[in-house]
């Protein structure tokens, strides 16, 4: 039985360019589908989660990462009678705006364009999906469904203030009442997105050797995790070991997001997706207990992996990266690619120009940027010894 503050494809507030419905596909069928095929998905391949991509092969990129992501929340969605198609789309789309080098390089590239509005990687996503992608014969971007654009916008709850220059452009055209909560299929989406990166990070962390089982096994919900692994599988080889408690841990917070909500859900008013938005509050949330652990864990992670001395000089590296090709492209707009010159050409002001050079480089994977500043500042190229790419950067690629 479907919730009733699920959002129904029958009743989508529809797409900015009017299409005819499949008929076989739900609208939001089809937006998974035209997300999996993007070329910012490919790309989030050779994108940084944690690790520079070239640092080894069983470590998490962006694309995998998103899978993750996508499983998590379809799995809270059918435990939760919400609409699976929009939820997973929503998952999928979450990380398309991040550039490479992961929060490195979006910090690197806020700092550089504050002058010009600055740069959010969600916002980007926005940009990605409505103006970038370009393959489609009727319009550029995805022409994507109101509900999925509103939950790539704000899935982490509503947008207030100065708005990012990428989003605020869109909202201009196509209002996504950015002042409300996103729908429960978004907010499902917002939350699989913590628990995944949790799980992960610690397993790479654990993998790369930044800290040690006997460390994280003293965590809270993994000091519980463990002991019911040694309890049942005394003496397991270790790598068994960490699996069987890892997924303990997964198991933990997706139960606890679903059993939370569903009192939630169960005490409110709401009696429609519509209602979810404007109910002043989430419907979908970690107890206030788990809430508190996950603080404790992410304290742990940003201190003994995000902040570790390894990744802090791939975080120099990457962030001298970005910051040597802004200005070369600024100075030399020439060097973009051949299908964005008829965009250069059009760019009558600095902001405008800016934010061309902000999209191609947002764009790009950890290895074509490393091997771009090697070709045209004479960097060391980190990961240049990859194969090189086209060099068309999302506009189809």
């Amino acid at each position: 039985m479907t919730s009733r503050i699920a959002a129904h494809p029958d009743r989508s507030r529809g797409r900015l360019k009017a299409e005819e419905e499949s008929a076989f596909r739900s609208c939001f069928q089809r937006d998974r589908d035209r997300i999996i095929h993007s070329s910012a998905f490919r790309r989030l391949k050779h994108k940084t989660q944690v690790f520079v991509a070239h640092e080894g092969d069983y470590f998490r990129t962006r694309l995998s990462h998103s899978i993750e992501v996508a499983q998590v929340a379809r799995t809270i969605a059918g435990a939760l009678d919400l609409n699976g198609e929009l939820t997973e789309a929503v998952a999928l789309a979450h990380d398309l705006g991040h550039t490479p080098f992961g929060h490195t390089g979006e910090d690197a590239l806020h700092a550089l364009m504050q002058p010009y509005g600055g740069f959010d990687h969600n916002a980007q996503a926005i940009r990605i999906v409505t103006v970038l992608e370009r393959h489609y014969a009727e319009f550029d971007g995805l022409n994507l469904t109101w509900e999925t654009l509103e939950g790539l916008a704000k899935h982490n709850g509503p947008v207030t203030g100065d708005l990012p220059y990428a989003l605020a452009e869109y909202d201009a055209r196509h209002d996504l009442e950015l002042h409300t909560h996103a729908s429960a299929e978004a907010q499902v989406a917002a939350l699989a997105d913590d628990i995944a990166y949790n799980n992960h990070d610690l397993h790479d962390g654990l993998r790369a050797r930044l800290f040690t089982e006997a460390e994280v096994a003293e965590l809270p919900i993994l000091d519980t995790c463990y002991g019911e692994v040694d309890l049942l599988y005394p003496g397991l080889d270790p790598y068994r070991r960490r699996h069987e408690a890892l997924r303990r841990v997964f198991g933990v917070m997706v139960g606890d997001v679903i059993e939370t909500s569903r009192d939630i859900i169960a005490a409110s008013d709401v009696a429609s997706s519509d209602a979810v938005r404007h109910l002043g509050r989430p419907v979908i949330k970690f107890s206030d207990t788990l809430w508190r652990d996950l603080q404790v864990i992410r304290r742990f992670l940003f201190t003994r992996m995000y902040r570790a001395p390894k990744v802090m000089v791939q975080r120099t590296e990457a962030s001298e990266v970005v910051e040597g090709l802004f200005p070369f492209y600024m100075a030399q707009p020439e060097f973009l690619p051949r299908r964005w010159q008829s965009d250069v050409a059009a760019a009558d002001t600095t902001t405008a120009l800016a934010r061309l050079v902000s999209d191609y480089i947002a764009g790009m994977t950890d290895r074509f940027a490393f091997a771009q500043h090697a070709r045209h500042l004479g960097g060391r190229g980190g990961a240049g010894s990859w194969p090189n790419e086209t060099g068309d950067i999302s506009h189809g690629s």
